[in-house]
């Protein structure tokens, strides 16, 4: 069963929150895209937190992740912390969704 959006994030947020900062540091160079998710993941988390509502309007926020990612495709030369992010955001994405 898919998990509630709700669920997702309180399981996520902190871990993703860790890690967007430190994969940025250690990726950026060679896959500057992450840059961008970094902004992006910046912009999400903000809502999250400023909206009280279940969900806040994620939609543009999550279609530009998508489209920068290749859709959460993981590149090979990186470390499972950057993999575990992308997990966690399309897990984040498809609760959303549901």
């Amino acid at each position: 069963m898919m998990k509630k959006f709700s669920e997702v994030v309180d399981q996520n947020l902190g871990r993703l929150e860790q890690y967007v900062p430190v994969v940025a540091k250690v990726h950026g160079g060679t896959h500057p895209e992450f840059h961008d998710v970094k902004k992006l993941f910046d912009k999400i988390s903000e809502k999250i937190k400023n909206i009280k509502s279940e969900k806040p309007n994620l939609d543009n926020e999550l279609k530009q992740l998508r489209e920068i990612t290749k859709n959460y495709t993981v590149p090979d030369d990186v470390c499972e912390s950057y993999e575990s992010v992308y997990n966690m955001l399309e897990e984040l994405d498809k609760s959303y969704k549901a």
